[in-house]
């Protein structure tokens, strides 16, 4: 029988106020949303001024990444490079959405949306660091 990790709600919330922690320092507002291996949403955070819009794409951004096991930025470079037939695939196709990867397997996702793409892309990166995983399968 296999085994697999999963990602839990305390890990989850311990994600969530990091990235909150790393978006207050910086004086930003976003929203940060955290899903399961696959997908599905286990905690949504939107911090007081959040746009609807910014919590309507954090999902979205961390749905894209769990299910590509790709950081979003690829989508976003892809389309930015002229492949516009990704924006066919059901992805969000903007930076922001990183991958929780724990002893080389992916076991979830963090997706952050309401600053600029890089600034979304290192509030979720501060997430994943803060429970000792990784945000990519080097």
């Amino acid at each position: 029988m296999n085994s697999r990790k999963i990602l839990t709600l305390d890990e989850a919330k311990i994600m969530a106020e990091a990235a909150e922690n790393e978006a207050s320092k910086n004086g930003w507002v976003v929203a940060i949303a955290i899903c399961d291996v696959g997908g599905l949403p286990i905690l949504m955070y939107r911090m007081k001024g959040a746009t609807p819009m910014s919590a309507m794409v954090a999902p979205e951004k961390a749905r894209t990444s769990v299910l590509s096991r790709k950081p979003s930025k690829v989508f976003e470079d892809m389309v930015n490079e002229g492949r516009t037939a990704a924006l066919s695939m059901p992805v969000v196709p903007l930076e922001g959405g990183e991958m929780v990867i724990v002893e080389g397997e992916c076991i979830g996702a963090i997706g952050v949306s309401g600053v600029q793409a890089g600034q979304d892309a290192q509030v979720s990166r501060a997430g994943v660091l803060a429970i000792g995983a990784k945000f990519n399968f080097d």
